[in-house]
């Protein structure tokens, strides 16, 4: 989110622990792929689906989970193969490798069309499972039982966990079933031509669907399809989440085809918002690319990781080309002692001090950064949750929904539901009288199509301080029940406060195009 810009650009730079996933006060959060119990084959991908979308919600829920990549990374690591369906022992012991304080299991079956599923969360510390979650619906409907299933989940780990499932279910409202099973059959697809078949697939059925599009914009950027990569990944929303690591892959789409101006600017746009270490280098190298200076980025980069050599080798490529040598050869010389074999590095160093003649045309080049830290990203954003929420635990109450508010408003204007009702119950827990609050949550409650509780929230907002944005809900609300005059009332009242307000405006009209006058 870009509400943290500011804090996240001090941070990021000046406490790289930021990239560890310790010290995550106990919300570390693994889910598994859920067991077939169907018998038909064809339904694997639904295991994995309930562990991506499960993700996904607890993730929104203000827990760090583990990603697909690190949870393949612990198979691996443990010498079991991907899409191993492991014991609880064995769960466990994955647990226990990734440091995840809780692991969510489950398995489903489908029996007459319906897919009936059940899920338990482990706590690793205590060893202990709960009782089973059940949940079933019919196979279309797919996606509003995973969301139930994580919603139970999120209660389960915290029975004060606020957020309703009306929420969770509105999070993938508007996903078509087709498109998200070809996007969950290509993320888990082992053939490159595969994956992007079913990627492609995906996006062909649902256009606006942003985590196929950044899929598929990968797979066709690991396929070295620069041009196609570069193309499917300026597709995603620039307030879209996922634009930062679209924007990331983009950049060296983009820089694989010498198109620097482009790839730095695509950089710039990461940078930006999540300064990571990888990001402010590969804007450097991008700039350099393009002869103009990028030591000042890529020093910065340095200043992050510190324990990276090619950010010091960077640093004496670039030093060098302006004549510092001295300086220069002590940033190679930082490379050297951190990766002594590296042969690049030896000869810049050499070279630097004399000792080793240059080869003909010698002209070493800044080298790039091909990896997004997708874990970093996360473990950034939750860490930056955490130390938000502990400095708004000492303002004052009514001081700490106002700041809670307007997190849930940044969040709401990004179509991030489940994480704007998060800050506003706690907003409203702070301040049970916060009308900005209560106008939040009825928005949400709106958005999620829950009517008459979003009608009750903006009524007690209107009777805590009367705007011209609650009226307007109030007004679209009993236009959608029919009861017009109701509606009228809501946009006169509107209109008293802001005579000249644009949607109170149109409100009016479409009042008037359905015969109805305002009093």
């Amino acid at each position: 989110m870009w509400w943290f810009r500011s804090v996240l650009v001090l941070l990021v730079f000046v406490v790289p622990a930021l990239r560890a996933q310790g010290d995550a006060g106990g919300r570390v959060l693994l889910v598994l792929p859920f067991d077939n119990r169907s018998g038909q084959a064809n339904l694997d991908w639904v295991g994995e689906s309930f562990a991506e979308t499960i993700d996904q919600r607890l993730s929104s829920a203000g827990y760090l989970t583990i990603s697909r990549a690190d949870r393949d990374y612990a198979l691996d690591h443990l010498g079991l193969p991907v899409g191993f369906r492991p014991s609880r022992a064995t769960t466990l012991r994955i647990a226990q490798t990734l440091d995840a304080e809780y692991v969510v299991v489950g398995r489903f079956n489908l029996v007459n069309g319906n897919v009936e599923a059940e899920a338990q969360v482990i706590q690793v510390n205590q060893l202990r499972m709960s009782q089973p979650l059940k949940e079933s619906n019919s196979l279309q409907r797919l996606l509003d039982l995973e969301n139930s299933i994580a919603w139970r989940c999120a209660r389960e780990i915290d029975p004060h966990f606020s957020v309703a499932v009306s929420t969770f279910q509105a999070a993938s409202q508007n996903i078509r079933l087709d498109a998200y099973e070809n996007y969950i059959r290509g993320i888990v697809a082992q053939s490159p031509d595969e994956r992007i078949k079913r990627l492609k697939a995906a996006v062909a059925a649902q256009p606006n669907y942003t985590a196929a599009v950044l899929a598929l914009g990968r797979a066709q950027y690991a396929a070295r399809d620069y041009d196609a990569a570069a193309a499917t990944l300026a597709k995603v929303p620039a307030t879209d989440p996922a634009a930062l690591e679209a924007n990331f892959y983009r950049g060296l789409s983009r820089f694989n085809y010498a198109k620097y101006a482009e790839a730095e600017a695509a950089f710039a746009f990461v940078a930006n918002r999540l300064p990571l270490p990888e990001v402010v280098n590969d804007q450097g190298v991008a700039q350099a690319r393009q002869k103009k200076d990028g030591t000042a980025l890529l020093q910065r980069a340095s200043i992050a990781d510190p324990q990276d050599p090619d950010y010091h080798y960077n640093i004496a490529v670039s030093l060098r080309r302006r004549g510092n040598l001295p300086q220069a050869r002590a940033e190679a010389d930082q490379a050297l002692k951190l990766r002594p074999q590296d042969q690049e590095a030896k000869l810049l160093d050499g070279v630097l001090a004399g000792t080793t003649p240059p080869p003909p045309g010698y002209d070493p080049q800044e080298r790039i950064r091909r990896t997004y830290s997708e874990a970093g990203v996360r473990q950034a954003a939750f860490q930056l949750d955490q130390m938000r929420e502990a400095k708004n635990e000492s303002l004052p109450p009514a001081a700490r929904a106002i700041t809670l508010a307007q997190s849930g408003q940044e969040y709401l204007n990004n179509g991030l539901l489940l994480e704007a009702e998060r800050e506003f119950q706690q907003a409203i827990a702070a301040d049970p009288r916060s009308p900005d609050a209560h106008l939040g949550l009825a928005l949400v409650r709106e958005r999620s199509s829950n009517a008459a509780e979003a009608r009750a929230e903006a009524q007690q907002s209107v009777s805590l301080k009367p705007t011209v944005a609650a009226y307007l809900l109030l007004a679209r609300l009993d236009m959608q029940a029919n009861q017009l005059p109701a509606s009228a009332q809501d946009t006169a009242n509107a209109l008293r406060m802001e005579p000249n307000n644009a949607a109170a405006l149109a409100m009016r009209q479409a009042l008037q195009s359905r015969g109805q006058a305002l009093p």
